[in-house]
């Protein structure tokens, strides 16, 4: 039996999103395929030690993250851009925070129709316990690199960042897009 992203056999330790490109595909398709992968490898790792330790997801634990930037609050509109996913689930995790006590809705004076998202003090301690964690996990999954390698790997995926991939395409049209 094959898994639908992959030709290795399901079952074999080895297979992954990358594992479908030969050494003679072109570079830039097997870079692609080996940063997804390991992306897909750590956030994995993550979701589930977020589920293990502190019954949380990592969506809960990134949206907390942002808040915990500013003190006084960030839209939703502002959090969904940062989080770069829709509105419509930037609202579903704010939903889920607020009935925990996590997140506080606050209205904005000047706009009746805008309200600002921040940490509650039972957020700010939860959210100081998770981060905590999450940066010892961090340090674990990246031990296996020097930090020399971990710096360069650093600025290497930050030239990729800025050569054009912050950019947003313009709208494709729907026909285009199948």
């Amino acid at each position: 039996m094959k898994d639908s992203n992959s030709i290795t056999p399901v079952g074999d330790p080895h297979a992954d999103r990358e594992s479908w490109a030969s050494p003679s595909e072109a570079l830039d398709l097997r870079l692609w395929l080996r940063l997804n992968t390991c992306t897909t490898m750590v956030e994995n790792r993550i979701r589930s030690l977020m589920r293990a330790q502190f019954d949380s997801t990592l969506p809960r634990f990134d949206l907390m993250a942002q808040l915990a930037t500013s003190p006084r609050g960030i839209k939703m509109s502002d959090l969904s851009r940062r989080m770069m996913v829709t509105n419509g689930n930037i609202t579903g995790i704010t939903d889920q925070l607020e009935k925990d006590g996590l997140v506080e809705r606050v209205k904005v004076a000047t706009d009746r129709r805008s309200s600002l998202i921040r940490l509650t003090a039972k957020g700010r301690q939860a959210f100081r316990r998770m981060s905590v964690a999450y940066r010892d996990w961090m340090k674990e999954m990246f031990e296996g690199l020097t930090p020399e390698r971990q710096h360069l790997l650093y600025e290497l995926l930050g030239e990729l960042k800025r050569s054009g991939l912050v950019e947003p395409l313009p709208d494709t049209p729907a026909s285009i897009r199948h």
